[in-house]
């Protein structure tokens, strides 16, 4: 049987603030993240913006990713990349499809994303990626999958929705 992800949502009235899984969750909005994205990318020579939200994403996801695999025992891999698509759908970031979740060379498409639709619609297309998270998304979940640790990995959308393709297409890698 298929490992299916399990959520529990809670908040606490106290200190307001959202916990997915007993993990403290920030709830967003996909023009916000566009306009955080953009913002980072902006930044120019001052520092590098899409890293930093690349790096963000790798330290956010990758012990929640770790923690749920042990703690539910998801070890086949087929599993672990079904949940790291689910729990991507479910932080409202848009549709991931794990085609190839090798420890080596894997490739991940994106029929949906939710920040390239804000992208787009407050901005229009472009050239270049928008999607510094869900690389760091991704780095963390083949770490996570593999049992390795995040910076074995490197990330590279190779298309791009806000760019015109119909779907982002990502290849990671082990360096």
């Amino acid at each position: 049987m298929a490992a299916e992800l399990k959520v529990t949502r809670k908040f606490d009235t106290t200190t307001f603030r959202h916990y997915t899984n007993d993990w403290n969750a920030v709830l967003h909005c996909h023009h916000f993240a566009a306009l955080y994205s953009q913002l980072a990318d902006d930044a120019g020579d001052l520092f590098d913006g899409p890293k930093i939200l690349t790096d963000s994403a790798v330290e956010a996801f990758f012990p929640i990713l770790q923690n749920y695999f042990q703690t539910n025992q998801v070890n086949d891999l087929a599993d672990r990349a079904k949940i790291v698509e689910d729990f991507y759908a479910f932080t409202g970031m848009g549709k991931l499809v794990v085609k190839d979740s090798s420890a080596q060379n894997g490739q991940v498409e994106m029929p949906f994303s939710h920040i390239d639709s804000g992208w787009i619609k407050k901005w229009g297309n472009r050239q270049k990626s928008v999607n510094f998270i869900t690389s760091g998304y991704l780095k963390a979940a083949f770490a996570a999958m593999h049992n390795q640790a995040p910076e074995n990995y490197e990330v590279t959308e190779t298309a791009s929705i806000v760019a015109g393709a119909d779907k982002s297409q990502f290849s990671v890698t082990k360096k």
